[in-house]
């Protein structure tokens, strides 16, 4: 096969799947919105259930909706009739997710639903179906063609539903008023999580805090610069205010000038009106800063005082670059 033939195939399978997306939007109508409500006002656990490929997009689902704040549990259509039907709570609502609405797992799942009385809302590609006819509610995610050659792979299908999956997470996160902070609470770990909760003071504690006087000599700012290994040193005045910085360039500039070392005191060659960044500030919006400034290094500062520094060394560790 030549490669534009295979990149015609792959253009075709995207176009394809990309069409039964913006096909779903013609069935977003009163009865989805009521659905979102139902979800929204929810006491117990939204139960997400299908079998096959159904079932791993449910598990995705259920994913997204536990970490944009709605709480939700995956039951797989199989298990739930040999026993794990005894996970669905009093207040729970079901979701059965499932292209056909025909598979002998969830016509067997969607009468002992019904039994339960616990509200069943269809996700189904075939809206004559049994599940659709059974359910209380219904989200339509009929495709009208799969991107698979002989239209039997679920492709399209499964896109159109991990697509309205992701629709209905982000109506219900809009109603919640899900913010960046709450999104931060959920995703704790990873680099995602850190851009939203990691501070500058969480990274810069954990450094030595490199400082001088104004009045201190040449070899003292080599030696501070040498022993606390950050690359620079804060220079403070008598009353311990930040009143400048020197840096490794700064040293190198300076002996490349001068010839009169024994003299030279720090506040001669340090530079003036350091770059500094809040202690509470995001460790994102240092990097931003560093970015910005086009240097490697920020002085910290909390109420006014001089607490540290943080390095791009830090920001590279925990993963944020």
């Amino acid at each position: 096969m030549q490669r534009q033939s295979i990149q015609d195939i792959a253009k075709n399978t995207l176009s394809l799947e990309a069409n039964s997306i913006l096909a779903l939007t013609s069935y977003i109508d009163n009865e989805f919105e009521r659905i979102i409500g139902l979800i929204h006002q929810l006491k117990g656990r939204l139960v997400i259930s299908g079998i096959g490929k159904s079932a791993i997009i449910g598990q995705k689902i259920v994913a997204t909706l536990n970490s944009t704040g709605t709480p939700s549990i995956f039951m797989h259509a199989a298990d739930a009739i040999h026993g794990d039907l005894g996970m669905i709570q009093e207040d729970d609502i079901l979701l059965l997710i499932s292209k056909s609405g025909e598979s002998p797992e969830i016509k067997v799942l969607t009468t002992l639903i019904k039994n339960l009385g616990n509200p069943l809302i269809a996700m189904v590609g075939n809206i004559n179906s049994s599940l659709a006819k059974e359910s209380n509610y219904l989200i339509n995610t009929t495709v009208s063609q799969e991107a698979c050659p002989n239209n039997l792979a679920p492709t399209s299908s499964t896109t159109a539903q991990l697509a309205m999956g992701d629709a209905m997470a982000v109506c219900l996160m809009e109603l919640k008023g899900f913010t960046a902070n709450d999104f931060a609470k959920y995703h704790p770990g990873g680099a995602l999580g850190k851009k939203l909760y990691l501070r500058v003071s969480d990274l810069s504690k954990m450094n030595k805090k490199p400082q001088v006087k104004e009045q201190s000599s040449l070899k003292e700012v080599i030696m501070e610069i040498t022993n606390k290994r950050l690359g620079l040193t804060a220079v403070l005045n008598e009353s311990e205010s930040l009143t400048g910085v020197i840096t490794d360039g700064d040293l190198r500039r300076m002996l490349e000038k001068s010839s009169d070392l024994e003299l030279t005191l720090a506040k001669d060659i340090m530079s003036l009106d350091p770059k500094t960044i809040e202690a509470d500030a995001l460790a994102v919006d240092a990097l931003a800063k560093m970015k910005k400034n086009n240097i490697t290094q920020l002085l910290v500062i909390e109420n006014g005082t001089y607490t540290g520094v943080i390095h791009l060394h830090d920001l590279i560790k925990e993963g944020l670059i």
